[in-house]
């Protein structure tokens, strides 16, 4: 796996394909391509206070669940799409697995496909904020 993580081979995949940009218009780019195929996207009308993602320059919403066999699955919509794309790719990372690996989760991915450095300090912070609400949510489902 990349760097020594912990990722699976999805997000290590997702982790190259940004690397491999050219430069960051590319990985915005690829971010919006994301955003474009989110796996669990939460539809507009089911957006409301209690599963609004506080601290987040955008509107952006989280619902998590867990299915019938046992897996977390993680729904959001956003109506920017950096954030929406940045929820594709949490999805991605954090569906499937058991609430116990996902309320331990590890989204350094975002510094290892070069995103750290052009998130604005607000949407990282939004960033960080819809992972604890997610993270937050599988440890009540543990």
């Amino acid at each position: 796996m990349a760097d020594g993580s912990e990722w699976s081979d999805e997000i290590d995949e997702i982790v190259d394909r940004f690397k491999s940009c050219f430069d960051d218009m590319e990985r915005l780019e690829l971010l919006f391509e994301y955003a474009e195929r989110h796996p669990s996207t939460l539809p507009m009308e089911l957006w409301d206070d209690e599963n609004m993602v506080h601290g987040c320059q955008s509107r952006a919403h989280v619902v998590c669940s867990v299915d019938n066999v046992g897996g977390f699955m993680a729904e959001g919509g956003a109506d920017a799409q950096i954030v929406q794309g940045l929820m594709a790719i949490t999805a991605i990372a954090v569906n499937g697995q058991s609430p116990d690996q996902v309320a331990n989760h590890d989204p350094s991915y975002i510094e290892g496909m070069g995103l750290s450095r052009i998130l604005t300090p607000s949407r990282a912070n939004g960033f960080m904020n819809m992972v604890r609400k997610i993270k937050e949510e599988a440890s009540t489902m543990m």
